[in-house]
């Protein structure tokens, strides 16, 4: 095993999942590590919470590439099921990657196909824009980041997994908010992503934000491993995370997902689970057999917090269903989808970003209904 492990490590990130044993990127995940090339940019400031109806802090943690009865097989996943809310029809929007950290951030993918580096135009609106605007504290926490300035395609740095040479442990294609250019070009947002020793310093500080984006790197998140290596790096980060106050309380949502499934010649099924405080001691260890797919994340953090919405596929009643948890208490009416689309073939979606299918970058539907009774933001 020790031999595969220093030869998986040794070849590039591309590379299919791989066997290797699990190795801790710090002796505590409430320890900075020398793993992470920057140190911590100091901390955020203490946010002013801004109520919502369901929960004032909303996490994502997203993982990679796996099929739905892959990750359902995990003992890990299993146990974590318990403490909260299956939600068995998750699905992703499309593959490869990048396209759904997009979607995630924009309402769109603007029929993005590849992982290529792609800067997306300044008036082109995401939840950072609708977050703001009732002051919203939030930040993209990506594990191997270099700088909160960096905004290269990937960077490689120490092989910890190995313990000889580098590995390209960052992928700027699972960071949903820095592709656009209304983050990237200010430089008070593209402040908010921080690496996870900035993570440590703003968690032993309370100083989290209201709505976080959790990026694991390319081999925690199972990219480039297994579901076996993600299950051990869940027990040695997220498992003490919920049981941190300055992490999880009783007003915390948080959603562990995957970005897409493995196995295109089937439908996009994702395996997803609500977990946090902000989930009724009854609920937990139930299923939620509602249609949602990665746009939900935005519709349901819309009708949380009263938001405006982007008028694009967030508005879309069939693809953006918000979790029952919320809408229940915000009185939102999902739609009962019968027939589930299909998601999984590339390449399909005419825009923009799809130089084989072309297509302009198109205006908001200023006409649209936002799930959390707003208007459009324009």
């Amino acid at each position: 095993m020790l031999t595969l492990t220093l030869l998986v490590g040794l070849l590039p990130s591309a590379f299919a999942a791989s066997s290797q044993a699990f190795v801790a990127p710090s002796t505590s995940p409430f320890v900075a590590s020398s793993n992470y090339v920057g140190v911590s940019n100091s901390t955020l400031p203490a946010p002013t919470i801004v109520k919502g109806q369901a929960f004032d802090r909303f996490i994502q943690i997203w993982l990679e590439n796996t099929d739905f009865a892959t990750a359902s097989s995990s003992s890990t996943f299993q146990t974590l099921a318990k403490q909260g809310i299956l939600l068995s029809n998750y699905f992703s929007t499309t593959h490869p990657s990048q396209p759904n950290y997009v979607a995630a951030a924009g309402g769109d993918f603007f029929g993005l196909a590849d992982d290529n580096l792609h800067n997306i135009p300044a008036n082109v609106s995401t939840i950072v824009d609708l977050l703001e605007a009732k002051s919203i504290s939030w930040a993209s926490y990506q594990e191997n980041l270099p700088s909160n300035t960096f905004t290269g395609l990937n960077f490689a740095s120490k092989n910890y997994v190995s313990g000889s040479g580098t590995y390209t442990y960052y992928y700027r294609k699972h960071s949903p908010t820095v592709s656009y250019l209304s983050v990237q070009n200010v430089p008070k947002r593209l402040a908010l992503h921080r690496n996870f020793n900035d993570y440590v310093a703003d968690l032993a500080a309370n100083t989290l934000p209201q709505w976080l984006f959790v990026t694991p790197n390319i081999v925690n998140d199972a990219h480039d491993t297994t579901i076996d290596y993600t299950s051990s790096w869940l027990n040695y980060w997220l498992v003490p995370m919920l049981a941190n106050a300055n992490f999880n309380n009783n007003r915390t949502l948080i959603l562990l997902t995957f970005d897409e499934n493995s196995s295109s010649s089937i439908n996009n099924q994702v395996y997803s689970l609500l977990l946090g405080g902000a989930i009724p001691a009854s609920s937990k260890g139930t299923t939620d057999s509602t249609y949602y797919t990665h746009y939900s994340t935005l519709s349901t953090v819309q009708s949380n917090w009263g938001l405006g919405c982007l008028g694009r596929q967030d508005t879309n009643k069939t693809v953006s269903n918000v979790f029952s948890l919320v809408a229940s208490k915000t009185g939102y009416k999902n739609t009962n989808v019968t027939t589930i689309p299909l998601t999984n073939k590339s390449g399909t979606i005419k825009g923009p970003l799809n130089p084989s299918n072309l297509g302009p970058w198109t205006a908001p539907n200023t006409a649209a209904v936002c799930a959390g009774g707003g208007s459009v933001f324009v």
